[in-house]
């Protein structure tokens, strides 16, 4: 009868440990859920934005590299589930720099053909003034007006361009 009791009381415990280990799994389990649930609320807007321009993969992806080192079985969970790197995928990160590329190509034409339009201007103006001197001076002033402007995007232009390329490598 001691032996029976014991084993009664043995197969209860060890049914007790059964379902404190499951019910500790479930709860490590839907801790991990809610990390990726977080990951997701946290990168949903940085995707759009980025999207829209090229230049916040270069804030959001460093920041996106730092939590998947901090939460790899989470981030990896990510993956398998978006079939590509969630949140930026090589694919995203080449539109990204292509999609900058054809911004820079239209932003110079623009620049181009609107600085072309405003030397014309100043030299109809000035040629119905006929004052020479002025003419010339207003076209200078337009001509290195065009170049700072156009320097100062290009350099921007450059520093987002390579900061993508690094950020496929």
């Amino acid at each position: 009868m001691i032996l029976l009791a014991s084993l009664v009381v043995a197969g209860a415990v060890a049914w007790g440990a059964l379902q404190i280990v499951a019910e500790l799994r479930a709860a490590r389990e839907a801790r991990a859920a809610a990390r990726m649930l977080s990951l997701v609320e946290l990168f949903a807007p940085a995707i759009v934005a980025a999207q829209q321009d090229p230049r916040l993969y270069l804030v959001w992806q460093p920041i996106a590299k730092l939590a998947r080192q901090l939460l790899p079985t989470e981030a990896a969970a990510l993956d398998r589930a978006a079939g590509a790197t969630f949140p930026f995928s090589a694919a995203d990160l080449q539109a990204a720099h292509a999609q900058w590329t054809t911004d820079w190509l239209a932003w110079e034409r623009a620049h181009d053909t609107e600085y072309k339009l405003k030397a014309t201007v100043a030299a109809a103006e000035r040629a119905a003034s006929g004052n020479a001197d002025v003419a010339r001076a207003t076209l200078d002033a337009i001509e290195n007006e065009k170049l700072d402007r156009y320097q100062r995007r290009y350099a921007e232009y450059v520093r987002v361009a390579k900061g993508l390329q690094a950020l496929q490598g």
